[in-house]
């Protein structure tokens, strides 16, 4: 799962100069998590990893260009976005 993490957090820093390395692997690990906490409770069978970075890739292009100035309106993300070195 480590290299799907470090796959998409490449394909995030390709749409987003904006991101240094850090924070786009907080946000391809925030908008996973997401993705299967929601997915579990609408009630959804669990379809693995692949059905989840397919649909992080599909965010990704549509979305990866502006997750930064998401992150400074939404205060479920802002605080864990803020600093850079959380992830040394």
């Amino acid at each position: 799962m480590q290299h799907k993490i470090e796959a998409l957090t490449n394909q995030l820093l390709e749409k987003n100069e904006q991101l240094s390395a850090s924070k786009a692997r907080a946000w391809i690990e925030l908008l996973w998590s997401d993705f299967e906490s929601s997915y579990a409770r609408a009630g959804y069978d669990y379809k693995g990893a692949a059905v989840a970075e397919m649909v992080i890739k599909k965010w990704i292009d549509g979305y990866g260009g502006q997750l930064h100035e998401f992150a400074s309106t939404n205060e479920k993300y802002k605080h864990l976005l803020e600093v850079d070195d959380f992830l040394q």
